[in-house]
């Protein structure tokens, strides 16, 4: 599915020969060298561009031995390679990236949640979701936590917003398992482990204890140590681990932390972790300057906080006007800035006095604003929406071509009113104009963001300027950190010795060669000999269409994706695609343009489950179903047959059923295997056409005519109770599973929820002809999906009478589909709001002694509904599990049955999830197809659920 790799005089023989000699025990779908999918996983969130030459999807710990061990026989550069988040051009390389597998994702919790052991492809927000019924949480709280993993978080030694330094990854982790270039093993909490090493590795251990004696005879370099890490530093080593610790085997695991990949691989860290306050309240103050602000900072320093948030006036005019902004923000001087303070404690009480204490250390700092803390949460949420709308804000608004840079420095607390306008006035010397600052103000540790081009040399030499002053002025004249959270990587390497001095520099590359001495884990981060290296190999961001072009290449995206481990994730695709704009408009690499999108028809539209769950996850918004939706438009624009579907929608329903009918007679003939063989070979030669068998394939529906015969609509308690039913077009097909208990189809169902709630039902006229336009629209086929919109929604207008009355769909993606095209009079509801709000007052329900399932659909999610779904479950069954891998199912309409290997890879691990459950549950009919075949469960929707729990009220 994808091209073979170049034949190029660029190719080196020795990546073909490590190749061929990891074929030998690693899989040839795991390694990866075609020119899509190396630049596709080879990009990071930073602004530089490295193409490696070989991919490795390592499972396990022998893996990257072998890897390493064999790069090192042939003294080949690695580079290791997480979630990608970072910043500063640490997982990038042009030579061997080693990247985390899905089995990289075990975790252990000890002492009722005080200690956890976790694989560094854990992301950081499910280690909390493990430790939450415990009310703890990991330390490093980066903003990226939805996002990156725990093998980045340590690597980096990335922190946050209320971490600070106490909790950081240096001053929680408890121990690791380290492999080291040579591809040796330690596990510093194994005793036996440890003697082991110490026997092979003697050399290294007496390294690091006489660089520590070293370092704490020389008093001058272990307080200047000792000061900078009072700041939140990531520049360079950790060599606070030298005045800190006097154990060699200690020394050891706190170098790992920050090493960004450059002294070894983190295959598992255990951290001590820290309390998870529930009870949280912050207020908003602005003032009048940045001077005033600093001080209310300083006077915030020994209070009991949990963050402060310090944002300049650039940054508060970025979100003016915005949902859920202050009104105020607009009436404020041009010198104003704002600090948003939260403050959490174990309970009430303890919250009331932490606030009393908060607002006396307050008292002289003359705020604009009145000093009200608030616990509501929805005023409490719009004060951190200021905070975290500020970078994409920026990012949003920027010149196509150019892209976002956000650095962070720290200043010393004391001095920071000073450093900040200085580096306001640097900013402005060098014509940056749009830079906004902010960051978390307690540490000294400031975020400036500011848009770069990098396609004129003029452009990149006034980057280059900017940053040298920067440097001068944060690192040398106030003794600040470069890098304060984002680690070191490429971007600020060469100023390491410049904030370090030369004695401090020597004493880390005396810890590169001990632990690294051919120097080839990820050569260049943090320590380089290449004074322009920050400026070189700058990532291009061509237009390439106006649905993604804001993309700052993030990655936030990536987590939620279900074809993440099948093919491409959001960013990856507009990666592709833009290079594919790149290479279009230069013209001078036709094969590699060709290849590329050759790949991409199958990497990047056709495994496009086009959920639209990335939108949720990006700073800017991008639903890059748009784009792929466009991309099959272009391919297939609108012509004849999907007008002739569309017209003649009622009958091709008709002959789905009855193609539905036949194939399970067919079935009782040849089964399952059989099946499989006939429509795997009609789905190839109609091209698409016939769908691929499922072992869960549906039977067909009874026709909605029929089932309304049988039921009354007619209200049992009152006719106040009216409500419009518009069965999907799904379920007016496709009838319960094959091994269903309840055979009735979701139609017939819906109606005995409705009737038991006492409800007239009205079926809209024509409704056998109806469709929201969402299976048009999927396939690109625009036009066609408009004008089934349109007719839909004269339909319901009428039906509702012009929405009086409420309308309920029983299938989720439909009414996301509807609620975003029909008219805003319709009161539309999918199943799971409907019951909620509408059926459940008039129903008792007898809650059931069960383990059950629940799917919350992408749709659902999108529309704000995951927790009142989760809630309607609770009520009905007495254990309820949702699968915390499982985002979008990747069934997608109809990719389950056209493209099977989308739904697999995006189940792959739900079945293990779900033991023990006792039956499935979801909202959406050809989701539970797939969500059944992948599970062992039955999945229904959940109004199955509800009817036979459920009884009208007396």
């Amino acid at each position: 599915m994808t091209s073979p790799l170049l034949t190029s005089q660029n190719t080196h023989p020795l990546y073909l020969d490590l190749y061929r000699e990891l074929t030998k025990t690693i899989d040839d779908d795991r390694l990866i060298r075609d020119p899509l999918r190396t630049l596709a996983y080879g990009t990071d969130a930073s602004f530089y561009r490295l193409i490696p030459q070989l991919v490795v999807r390592v499972n396990d710990e022998a893996e990257v031995r072998l890897v390493l061990k064999e790069a090192k026989r042939r003294s080949l550069p690695v580079t290791f390679r997480a979630a990608g988040t970072s910043l500063s051009g640490q997982a990038v390389t042009e030579s061997i990236l080693i990247q985390l597998s899905d089995n990289w994702k075990g975790h252990r919790i000890h002492q009722h949640g005080q200690i956890i052991s976790l694989q560094p492809g854990v992301i950081g927000a499910r280690a909390n979701q493990l430790l939450a019924p415990f009310q703890r949480k990991i330390g490093p709280d980066p903003a990226s936590i939805n996002a990156c993993m725990i093998g980045g978080i340590a690597a980096n030694n990335a922190s946050g917003m209320c971490c600070g330094t106490a909790q950081n990854s240096y001053n929680t982790i408890q121990s690791a398992r380290i492999l080291l270039a040579d591809g040796t093993l330690l596990d510093t909490a194994d005793e036996a482990s440890k003697a082991s090493f110490a026997q092979t590795h003697a050399h290294l251990l007496e390294t690091l204890a006489e660089l520590g004696e070293k370092t704490r005879s020389n008093t001058a370099l272990a307080d200047k140590i000792r000061h900078k890490y009072r700041l939140k530093n990531t520049t360079g080593y950790s060599l606070n681990s030298l005045v800190d610790y006097q154990d060699p085997f200690d020394i050891l695991l706190h170098l790992m932390i920050g090493s960004e990949g450059t002294l070894g691989f983190l295959s598992e860290v255990t951290y001590q972790t820290v309390v998870d306050h529930p009870v949280k309240a912050a207020t908003m103050l602005f003032f009048e300057d940045m001077e005033v602000t600093c001080r209310a900072v300083t006077a915030l320093k020994s209070a009991p906080v949990a963050a402060v948030e310090l944002i300049d006036r650039a940054g508060l005019r970025a979100v003016e006007g915005k949902p859920g902004m202050p009104d105020m923000l607009s009436s404020l001087g041009d010198k104003a800035a704002g600090l948003l303070i939260d403050v959490r404690a174990s309970d009430q009480q303890e919250l009331l006095r932490h606030l009393e204490q908060v607002s006396a250390s307050l008292c002289h700092s003359e705020p604009i604003n009145p000093i009200e803390f608030t616990q509501e949460k929805a005023i409490y949420d719009s004060y951190w929406k200021i905070r975290k709308g500020l970078f994409p804000a920026v990012g949003a608004v920027r010149p196509v071509g150019t892209t976002v840079i956000i650095e962070d420095v720290a200043f010393p607390v004391e001095q920071l009113a000073e450093g900040v306008l200085e580096l306001q006035g640097v900013f402005h010397k060098h014509g940056y104009d749009e830079a906004i600052l902010f960051g978390h103000a307690l540490e000294g540790n400031l975020h400036f963001v500011f848009t770069q081009g990098f396609d004129a040399p003029a452009e990149v030499i006034r980057y280059e300027k900017l940053m040298d002053e920067v440097a001068q002025l944060v690192a040398v004249k106030y003794q600040g950190s470069l890098k304060a959270e984002h680690g070191t990587g490429r971007n600020m390497a060469p100023y390491v010795s410049l904030e370090w001095g030369q004695e401090a520099y020597d004493i880390m590359w005396e810890i590169k060669r001990a632990f690294d001495p051919d120097s080839l884990l990820n050569p260049d981060v943090i320590l380089t000999h290449n004074a322009n290296l920050h400026v070189q190999n700058l990532k291009p961001l061509p237009k390439a269409n106006d649905k993604v072009d804001t993309c700052i290449e993030c990655g936030f995206c990536e987590s939620s994706c279900p074809s993440k481990s099948l093919t491409l994730t959001p960013r990856q695709r507009i990666v592709i695609w833009r290079e594919i704009q790149r290479l279009s408009a230069a013209g001078d690499q036709a094969e590699r343009l060709a290849l590329l999108k050759k790949d991409y028809d199958y990497q990047g539209v056709d495994t496009c489950a086009g959920c639209g769950l990335c939108s949720m996850q990006c700073p800017v918004g991008i639903n890059t179903g748009d784009l792929t939706r466009e991309l099959r438009h272009d391919r297939h624009p609108d012509n004849k047959v999907g007008y002739w579907i569309g017209d003649h929608f009622e009958g091709v329903t008709k002959t789905a059923r009855f193609g539905l009918a036949s194939a399970a007679t067919m079935k009782r003939v040849v089964g399952d295997g059989g099946m499989k063989a006939i429509t795997g070979i009609a789905n190839a030669v109609s091209g698409g056409v016939v769908p691929k068998w499922r072992s869960t394939m549906p039977k067909a529906s009874i026709p909605l005519k029929n089932l309304l015969e049988n039921n009354d609509c007619s209200a049992t308690q009152s006719d106040q109770l009216t409500v419009v039913y518009l069965p999907s077009c799904a379920t007016r097909v496709m009838g319960s599973g094959p091994e269903s208990k309840d055979q009735r189809p979701v139609m017939e169902v819906m109606l005995s929820v409705l009737k038991k709630s006492g409800y007239r039902v009205i079926i809209p006229d024509g409704v056998e002809s109806s469709c929201c336009g969402l299976a048009f629209q999927s396939k690109g086929q625009f036009a066609v999906a408009e004008q089934k919109a349109n007719d839909l929604n004269t339909s319901l207008l009428a039906a509702s009478e012009n929405g009086r009355y409420p309308i309920v769909c029983d299938t989720s993606p439909c009414l996301l589909r509807m609620k975003e095209t029909l008219d805003e009079k319709l009161k539309l509801y999918e199943q799971v709001s409907f019951i909620n709000e509408f059926a459940l007052p008039h129903l008792q329900i007898s809650k059931k002694s069960a383990r059950i399932a629940v799917h919350v659909t992408c749709s659902t999610t999108r529309m704000g509904l995951a927790d009142s779904f989760v809630a309607l479950a609770h009520q009905l069954a007495d254990e309820v599990v949702i699968p915390a891998d499982i985002t979008c199912c990747g069934f997608a309409g109809d990719k389950g049955f056209s493209t099977p290997e989308l739904n697999a890879s995006a189940l792959k691990t739900l079945s293990k999830a779900v033991e023990g459950c006792d039956a499935g549950y979801s909202n959406s009919r050809t989701c539970e197809i797939g969500l059944s075949e992948h599970s062992g469960l039955d999945y229904q929707s959940i109004v199955y659920l509800v009817d036979e729990l459920s009884q009208p009220c007396q």
